[in-house]
């Protein structure tokens, strides 16, 4: 019987190279192979010809060429296009950055191509199709094929092979996991059943851990004299704004919190722009004036520095004798060495930083509270490392969210916390314009942000991809798309790229540049969702807009908006289905987050699992709060039965699941039960 733990080598066909790439995709055993499931999933049907009536949707179309291949270079770009015939109509073909096409693509060459067939003009187009010959397509024909998230010189078939091999093999694999149909599936519904057997058992031993952690944390007390002062009452009365009730309402609730022995666990949810940040930093200067030390610690960088020097302006504006200081990876050890000390001692009362708080080095004099800010950005196992610096007490914790989920979800999804929620806006932001446009549309937006730039402002476009995909040809990335703008805007217009990819310091480069308005436009990945603060920014273009969540576009969004001049979202649909056009169209309609998300709940099915995933909320590694909340709250339901049966996982038929319980909590959380 293979073991699941073997190394990814002794797979025929993988050796020390490819392995390597293997690595960069987080698969190094058998068992990661077998868990790193399809990002999406492609049906190549019968092949047809390219017509009027057919744009908008991936398909697989015969064609002609009738010419030679032209290629044109922009920069680092080299673009080769192909004049085609498919029926009784021609089609313009283009793609970026594949030279070889020009020879291999000769005149009078039959061909299938797989791609989005678009009008522009009176012309119609297709942009970086796939080419199959006639006798390779008709091998995949009608079949579902797997389409994987690669890296730089991993191909999707090197993926496809080594999986099958792996299937093949004879593993000892739960029977309840069928993991051929997760990678091969025969048919949609088989796919659809496998798959919602991943999803219930992932969300079910979520909220089973998320149960030990309660009762965990409802025993958990301190001994903490934390009382209301009169410095909070004071800043509140110098903002240039008045609270909203909202705002007032959950500042109220964290005062009793912290004002309480019983330690406290609660969650902030606010959508964009509603003023979460104010409430956090009044519960920190609430704790630093008591005399006690507060750590705030943020997804990134940027963001941490960003907090630093609008809290530190606040305290100078208040004349308030409290030290806060910044501690970050990029902090420079002669400096980091002197903030250990002043955090050791006392001497500081807040600091704010990023996962450095919680290094070993580390040492709290009293850390009495924890804010974390974007929830989903930190694992809980982050959260409780940071927990466990509070040397005899177990420090408050209060936890930002600006992820819009609607309250029942958020109930059972941070079942370790409880739930406070911001719903006002502040009247006074100016509230974003947003426009739904196809594809044909990409001249007068470009035109747009031209506009918009000589005004003085910054545009962000966002693309779904870092760079191209194979079996993703018909979605922008950011690499090519950077290219493409630099050869549309002049010299004097600064374009930069960002993605999750590129070195912390890279990215920190790139983002300080953007935030100074050295750079103009901002070709990113969805890593710009996290709340970085840009007043200058205006417009935000978004590509593919029909690959996210309508949730997660309401998050990127939220990066503009932020200063005194209007903004505009552009949205572009690449699809033409009625669907789709309905879902996007909930954003023009409304810039409230938490009825976005409850209309995002209703106009998705638990069948409509491909390409749209939430990948800003939590972790889950196949699972969507929204697509399967159906699923989520019956494993929550199934949570409580269990429990109230052997609440301790202690018969002998539950044995195994304690264990994997003890896995997840792992060692020093384990003693909960």
């Amino acid at each position: 019987m293979t073991e699941y733990n073997e190394e990814i080598t002794k797979l025929k066909g993988v050796g020390e190279k490819t392995a390597v790439l293997f690595n960069k995709i987080g698969v190094f055993s058998f068992e990661d192979l077998l868990y790193y499931f399809p990002k999406d999933y492609i049906k190549y049907e019968a092949a047809v010809t390219a017509a009027s009536d057919r744009t908008g949707r991936l398909m697989a179309f015969e064609a002609v060429v009738l010419g030679r291949p032209l290629i044109k270079r922009t920069g680092r770009l080299q673009i080769v296009s192909a004049r085609l015939k498919s029926g009784d109509n021609e089609v313009n073909a283009v793609w970026f950055n594949m030279p070889y096409l020009a020879k291999s693509l000769k005149a009078g060459t039959a061909c299938i191509l797989y791609g989005r067939i678009y009008k522009s003009g009176e012309r119609l187009c297709t942009d970086q199709p796939v080419i199959f010959t006639r006798e390779k397509y008709e091998e995949i024909e009608n079949t579902l094929q797997p389409v994987y998230h690669l890296t730089k010189g991993l191909s999707n078939n090197t993926v496809k092979k080594a999986v099958k091999q792996l299937l093949e093999m004879p593993l000892h694999t739960d029977p309840d996991h069928d993991f051929h149909s997760m990678h091969f599936p025969g048919s949609l519904s088989d796919l659809k059943r496998a798959r919602e057997g991943f999803v219930y058992e992932e969300f079910f031993m979520y909220a089973l851990r998320l149960r030990f952690l309660r009762e965990k944390n409802d025993r958990a007390v301190n001994s903490f004299n934390i009382r209301e002062c009169p410095e909070t009452e004071r800043i509140i009365e110098g903002l240039p704004y008045s609270l909203t009730a909202a705002q007032k309402r959950v500042w109220d609730e964290i005062k009793g919190d912290l004002s309480s022995s019983s330690s406290m666990n609660r969650l902030v949810q606010g959508d964009v722009g509603s003023g979460k940040t104010i409430i956090a930093f009044l519960a920190a200067l609430m704790t630093a004036a008591n005399g006690y030390q507060c750590a705030i610690m943020a997804p990134t960088e940027i963001l941490a520095s960003q907090h630093f020097e609008a809290l530190s302006a606040l305290i100078k504006r208040q004349g308030l004798d409290i030290e806060c200081a910044l501690l970050t990876g990029s902090t420079k050890a002669a400096q980091k060495k002197q903030l250990y000390r002043g955090i050791e001692d006392g001497s500081i009362r807040i600091v704010v930083g990023t996962q450095a708080l919680f290094q070993k080095k580390v040492n709290y004099g009293n850390l009495a509270l924890v804010i974390t800010d974007e929830q989903h950005r930190f694992g809980v196992a982050q959260r409780e490392s940071l927990l466990k610096k509070g040397e005899n007490d177990t420090p408050h914790v209060l936890v930002m969210s600006a992820t819009p989920i609607p309250r029942t979800l958020a109930i059972i999804l941070y079942g370790d916390l409880d739930v406070s929620v911001i719903d006002e806006v502040p009247a006074k932001r100016l509230p974003i314009k947003n426009c739904v446009v196809d594809e044909s549309s990409h001249d007068k937006a470009f035109r747009f942000m031209a506009k918009e730039i000589t005004a003085g402002h910054q545009c962000y476009v966002i693309c779904p991809l870092v760079e191209e995909s194979e079996g993703a040809e018909d979605l922008k990335d950011v690499i090519n798309y950077t290219e493409v703008l630099k050869s549309r805007f002049p010299a004097s217009v600064s374009i930069a790229a960002l993605h999750g990819k590129m070195k912390p310091a890279e990215k920190a480069r790139v983002m300080e540049g953007f935030y100074g308005n050295e750079i103009q436009i901002l070709v990113s990945t969805t890593v710009v969702e996290v709340g970085v603060n840009v007043p200058a920014a205006t417009v935000m273009l978004i590509e593919n807009a029909e690959r996210f969540g309508l949730a997660q576009l309401h998050q990127l969004r939220g990066r503009i908006g932020r200063g005194d001049s209007q903004s505009y979202c552009i949205f572009i649909n690449g699809n033409d289905n009625e669907q789709t056009r309905e879902r996007l169209s909930v954003l023009v309609s409304t810039n409230d987050g938490f009825e976005i998300a409850s209309k995002d709940l209703k106009l998705r099915g638990p069948g409509d699992i491909f390409g749209i995933r939430q990948s800003g909320e939590l972790s889950f590694k196949i699972a969507d709060i929204f697509t399967d909340a159906d699923i989520l709250k019956r494993a929550a339901e199934d949570v409580t039965k269990l429990l109230e049966e052997d609440p301790g996982l202690c018969k002998p038929e539950h044995e195994m699941l304690r264990e994997k319980l003890f896995s997840l909590l792992g060692e020093q959380e384990s003693t909960v039960l």
